[in-house]
C-alpha cells in the first residue's frame, strides 16, 4: 500500500486532544508524519485537518482558514478559565432579565473586525512564558487584545440561561473568549459548556472521518483530500512541460500576463501538486517542491 499523502478530515471526539488524534492516527495508519491544523481543546469536538506524509508541508497554508462553530453559553456564571473546565469566579441571577433580543443586539455589535483578549489559560506566550502555566502558577500575564473577524454570529436556541449559537470567524478566534465578552456586554458574566467545529475553510465535519473508521482502508481513502484538492483556495497555475522542468530544478520563470504576488499552487496537466510557489507580478518562484 502506497504510504498517505494528503489531508484527512477527521471528526475529533470530546475528551481527546488534538495532540491525542495525532497520536491515534500515526498507530492507526502507520504514519509518523502527521500534524494537525489547528487546535480543539480535549472538551471540545469537530472537524481536524490531518496533514499526512509529505502533505504536512502544506500545514501553514491551512492553518489560518476560517472557521465555523457551533456552541454553548451558561450566562450567569464566570469561570478563570472561560468553559467548563475552570473554577468558578462569579455567579450573577440577573441573567434571568437577559432576552432573546438583548442577546441578538449584543451579538451583532460583536459581528465584524474586532480586538479579542485571549483567555487566561491559553496557549499564547507572553515574554516565552505559556499564558496557561503562569495561570496555573498563579502568576497574571498581561494579555494584549489581538485582532480578530467575526463574520456571523447567530442564536440558535435560547433557554435562559443557556444560548446555543453559531459563529464564523478568522482563524486564531477563541471561541471561549467570545462567550465571556458576551456575558460582560449583557452584564451577567458567561462561560461555554459545549463547542463543536463545523467547517475549516470549505470542508464540513460531515465529510469527517470518526477516529473509531481510521483502521478502514476504504473509509480513510474515501476520505482523503488529495494535496492538490487541499490548497484549492489558493491560486492555482498548470505548468507546461519547460516550466515544470524549471521548477524540478529550483528554478523560476517568466508567464505572460500578470502573475497575483504571493502564495501559488503549482499543477501539472493532470492537476497533480508539483510545488507552493510564490509569484511577484511576472515570475514564478518554487518554495515547496512535491516531486
Amino acid at each position: 500500500m502506497n504510504p498517505p499523502n494528503g489531508v484527512l478530515p477527521v471528526d475529533k471526539p470530546v475528551g481527546l486532544s488534538s495532540h491525542d488524534v495525532v497520536a491515534v492516527a500515526r498507530r492507526a495508519l502507520g504514519e509518523r508524519r502527521i500534524g494537525h491544523t489547528g487546535t480543539l481543546d480535549p472538551f471540545a469536538s469537530g472537524l481536524l485537518l490531518l496533514c499526512l506524509g509529505p502533505a504536512t508541508r502544506l500545514s501553514e497554508y491551512l492553518t489560518g482558514l476560517p472557521k465555523s462553530y457551533r456552541a454553548t453559553m451558561r450566562l450567569g456564571v464566570t469561570t478563570d478559565t472561560d468553559d467548563t473546565e475552570g473554577t468558578v469566579v462569579q455567579v450573577s441571577d440577573s441573567w434571568g432579565s437577559v432576552t432573546r433580543e438583548a442577546v441578538a443586539a449584543a451579538m451583532e455589535g460583536m459581528t465584524g473586525p474586532l480586538l479579542q483578549r485571549p483567555p487566561r489559560y491559553s496557549a499564547k506566550k507572553v515574554g516565552g512564558e505559556r499564558a496557561y502555566a503562569a495561570a496555573r502558577a498563579g502568576r497574571d500575564l498581561v494579555l494584549e487584545p489581538v485582532p480578530v473577524c467575526i463574520s456571523r454570529f447567530e442564536i440558535l436556541r435560547f433557554d435562559a440561561p443557556e444560548v446555543e449559537f453559531e459563529v464564523d470567524c478568522s482563524s486564531g478566534t477563541y471561541i471561549r473568549s467570545i462567550a465571556r465578552d458576551l456575558g460582560e456586554l449583557l452584564g451577567v458574566g458567561a462561560h461555554l459548556t459545549a463547542l463543536r467545529r463545523t467547517r475549516v475553510g470549505e470542508r464540513s465535519v460531515e465529510g469527517a472521518l470518526p477516529l473509531d473508521a481510521l483502521g478502514d482502508a476504504a473509509a480513510v481513502k474515501a476520505a482523503m483530500i488529495s494535496p492538490a484538492d487541499a490548497v484549492d483556495h489558493l491560486p492555482a497555475f498548470v505548468l507546461d512541460d519547460q516550466e515544470m522542468s524549471s521548477i524540478t530544478h529550483g528554478g523560476s520563470f517568466i508567464r505572460e500576463g500578470e502573475i497575483p504576488a504571493g502564495v501559488l499552487v503549482l499543477l501539472s496537466p493532470e492537476r497533480q501538486l508539483l510545488a507552493i510557489g510564490e509569484g511577484d507580478g511576472e515570475r514564478i518562484r518554487p518554495r515547496k517542491v512535491f516531486l
